[in-house]
């Protein structure tokens, strides 16, 4: 049995400095381990065969590199953290208030509106917004006449073509722009009522819970309402 090694001035001579120790878990190598096999090694080598200098530095700079890239990993972890967390906060104080994203539909709540916007990249004769119902039939046709190049917000009051207050629910949004004798189609941004958010994982991050419209990564928010 090998006897435990003061690893003090090994430490001081190799330009180390010695942590506050923890403990570990069964079957990791640590830096005392590591430094007393060291010790071991050297003191049963054979005298005529001492170990090479390029193979001992070798050794200590592998177990370096190793420790090295477990630190950063932990390091990044905490910041990994970090970040979700201030993200989470961030997310969580929209709770209740309304979200700009890019999206194909909206739901309209009793006694409220639909507010979205578009972007058009070149001036239009003509925008018009296409409000349909969950069976595909036009409802509300919104023309919001000649445009030029730039966002253009629009809003829908909850009623159909005949003036008359329609059911809440989903409904889809179309919206067109008419250049020359071509209609071409645009993508909208709709606003909608974040009704809690959800926290993830990796690539999956942070989820917004929309009121009645699914829900909504965190990243594809362009702007916050009311």
């Amino acid at each position: 049995m090998v006897d435990a090694v003061d690893n003090t001035a090994l430490y001081e001579s190799l330009g180390l400095t010695k942590a506050k120790e923890t403990k570990q878990t069964s079957g990791e190598l640590g830096l005392d381990q590591f430094l007393s096999i060291m010790t071991t090694q050297l003191q049963h080598q054979d005298p005529l065969e001492p170990m090479d200098n390029g193979d001992f530095l070798g050794q200590i700079a592998q177990f370096g590199t190793v420790t090295g890239i477990e630190n950063l990993n932990q390091s990044f972890d905490t910041f990994t953290g970090a970040m979700t967390s201030g993200q989470a906060l961030q997310a969580s104080s929209i709770v209740g208030k309304t979200v700009l994203a890019p999206a194909n539909s909206a739901y309209l709540e009793a006694g409220s509106n639909v507010r979205g916007q578009i972007s058009l990249d070149s001036s239009a004769q003509k925008v018009d917004i296409v409000i349909s119902d969950q069976y595909g039939q036009p409802v509300k046709n919104i023309n919001l006449g000649a445009q030029a190049g730039g966002v253009v917000d629009f809003t829908w009051d909850g009623t159909d073509n005949a003036g008359t207050s329609v059911m809440p629910g989903n409904y889809t949004i179309t919206a067109m722009a008419l250049r020359g004798n071509q209609n071409e189609a645009l993508q909208p941004e709709i606003y909608n009522r974040v009704d809690s958010v959800s926290i993830g994982t990796g690539a999956s991050g942070l989820t917004l819970n929309l009121a009645g419209n699914g829900t909504l990564p965190y990243s594809q928010v362009s702007a916050i309402g009311y």
